[in-house]
């Protein structure tokens, strides 16, 4: 191709032919700033919504963390009343076992008319009243109360062993607990 521009026209064009490149550089970068500051703008955006999810999960954290040291509360509440209620029970005396421990040292035939039992310290206080058939009977109880350690005192009025039969007795003596 002929080039038959005059030399005024060439240096023209070499003139708008740079300023078009060099305002295409500008575009470009001013496109690559607009592109970097709308990236930072999008990276911002990110990180604050980030940091607000962390917020929103720290609350809950904490909320379950409060409600847990409340269970926890709860909890230690209830095992102290517990340990209470074990240390107030441990303490009673079972009157069921006492009467099993009574009746379990009274031979067959043998037949209480009354029972009195009054607790003490350490210890209980029983009157018992009843009838035996035969003084063998009444011996055999008096033994069996004998044998065992937990009960002491054990007296039976002389009046007891003075009928051979149908006899009607009174014993007192006292359960150690």
């Amino acid at each position: 191709m002929i080039n038959l521009l005059p030399k005024e026209q060439k240096s023209e064009i070499s003139v708008l032919r740079k300023l078009v490149l060099i305002s295409i550089w500008e575009i470009l970068i001013i496109c690559f700033f607009v592109s970097l500051i709308l990236i930072f703008l999008l990276v911002k955006v990110f990180i604050e919504s980030e940091i607000k999810v962390n917020e929103i999960l720290a609350k809950e954290k904490e909320k379950e963390i409060s409600s847990n040291r409340a269970l926890e509360e709860k909890i230690e509440n209830f095992n102290l009343s517990l340990s209470q209620i074990y240390s107030f029970y441990q303490d009673q005396t079972i009157f069921s076992e006492i009467l099993d421990q009574i009746f379990q040292k009274i031979p067959e035939g043998i037949y209480l008319t009354n029972l009195n039992i009054s607790l003490q310290e350490k210890t209980l206080d029983v009157s018992l009243t009843g009838f035996s058939p035969s003084r063998e009977l009444l011996l055999s109880f008096k033994e069996n109360l004998e044998k065992d350690k937990k009960f002491s005192n054990i007296d039976f009025p002389l009046e007891t062993w003075t009928k051979r039969e149908n006899i009607s007795f009174t014993v007192t003596f006292k359960i150690i607990r």
